[in-house]
């Protein structure tokens, strides 16, 4: 559905969009970096306002989000685009290709996260969802006016400018935000974006709402210890509290490096865990999901059992949760 954007201005025959860092100038009839904003008549023109191309019923743990309200199930929701090119990408079939979608406007939405009796809300995923800019804040504000304690996730790139980015947090419960790599090179080559911009949505994003922090290891890539240091040492510097999830890489879309060494990812967690309280370690067989108190290592969270404390139950120790 054609819908006028916003955070762009003319210049001279073309549209810049302000919307992310790419700050991409589009010729007339051309789309952007993110292939769902076109220049029209020299308006900018979101081209995926209402499309949806999946829509679910996950566990908030799929998310991941582990530290936010464990157990609980949130209605999951994407369309179309990205902005960024990630070689690695796992949902390709999304961000990088012009899929089917059904038409639901804001209030059929809505309608939808109050029809499931146990959804605690609605997180936008699978696909990047700061190109869905629009929708997403009508959908958010609608929701909040609607019922106040239904929740609003993001999974993102954490690539979006910050007046847009301001605009939208106070109708954001949580967030998780990929850092891909401490590299700016890193982002350069394999995602066709920046380092800096990620960094400071994390820290505006962390003084404004929930979020946790997810890194893809990939196999000859950023697969070293010190890559791993460096991620864990700028997230402590914002908060030691936020939970890391290291992710097995495995091959998909352009890329076929040989998935992560399932002893480099052991190895990782335990170098994370030095500046860290939570670190978790995903895509490997036999993955340990659950919590534990970082004073005593007892069990705080069973996600087999369903288990919570928000207390280590043996020293008494807060554990930083939302439930």
């Amino acid at each position: 559905m054609k819908y006028k954007a916003r955070y762009w201005e003319t210049v001279d025959d073309r549209v810049l969009c302000k919307l992310c860092p790419h700050d991409c100038l589009i010729p007339l009839g051309k789309r952007g970096f993110c292939r769902t904003r076109i220049n029209i008549n020299n308006e900018l023109i979101s081209l995926n306002y209402g499309e949806v191309t999946a829509l679910a019923l996950d566990p908030i743990e799929k998310k991941p989000l582990y530290h936010y309200k464990p157990g609980s199930y949130i209605l999951s929701v994407s369309t179309y685009g990205c902005n960024m090119r990630c070689d690695f990408c796992q949902n390709y079939e999304l961000s990088q290709q012009d899929v089917y979608a059904r038409l639901i406007s804001p209030k059929e939405l809505v309608k939808l996260v109050m029809k499931h009796e146990h959804n605690i809300g609605i997180a936008f995923t699978y696909n990047e969802p700061f190109v869905w800019f629009e929708y997403i804040y009508d959908c958010a504000k609608l929701l909040k006016e609607t019922k106040q304690d239904k929740d609003v996730v993001l999974i993102t790139n954490g690539y979006i400018n910050p007046e847009p980015l301001k605009e939208l947090l106070p109708y954001i419960d949580a967030m998780n935000i990929d850092l891909k790599a401490f590299s700016n090179d890193y982002y350069q080559k394999v995602c066709k974006a920046s380092l800096e911009p990620v960094l400071e949505t994390i820290k505006l994003a962390h003084a404004n709402c929930f979020i946790e922090i997810t890194t893809l290891i990939v196999t000859n890539e950023n697969d070293n210890l010190t890559e791993i240091e460096n991620i864990a040492k700028f997230i402590a510097s914002v908060d030691k509290n936020i939970p890391l999830h290291l992710s097995r890489y495995y091959p998909n879309y352009k890329m076929t490096n040989p998935p992560t060494s399932v002893n480099f990812m052991k190895q990782a967690q335990e170098v994370a865990e030095k500046y860290l309280y939570y670190v978790y370690v995903g895509n490997i067989p036999y993955e340990d999901r659950n919590t534990y108190c970082p004073e005593c290592k007892t069990l705080v969270i069973d996600r087999t059992y369903g288990s919570v404390h928000q207390t280590c139950p043996k020293c008494g120790l807060n554990i930083p949760l939302i439930i």
